[in-house]
């Protein structure tokens, strides 16, 4: 697999977490209950919006990438024979080739 097929993967991937946790977090009853959907707007608070809303949004980006890059960190290494880590000809390594 490609570096740059590995790369977009990671980015569709975490592009598709943080819309999810978005989603997800938005539908919740607790959040709801935060944006006024009470009676006649009771409980309304926009301050729990402005703090949960950016951590959200980092967690669904940011786990699913790094979950991406593990798996794909520990496949390269199951592939990649042990005796390859340097090439016998040029003393490069096939990482930087």
């Amino acid at each position: 697999m490609s570096r740059d097929a590995v790369t977009g993967g990671g980015c569709a991937v975490s592009l598709a977490g943080a819309v999810g946790a978005v989603v997800v977090w938005w539908q919740t009853s607790r959040t709801q209950r935060h944006l006024g959907n009470e009676f006649e707007n009771n409980g309304q608070d926009f301050g729990a919006v402005l703090t949960e809303l950016p951590f959200v949004f980092l967690a669904g980006a940011v786990v699913p990438a790094v979950v991406w890059g593990v798996g794909a960190w520990l496949l390269g290494r199951r592939r990649r024979p042990e005796s390859s880590e340097f090439s016998e000809s040029s003393g490069v390594s096939d990482l930087h080739a």
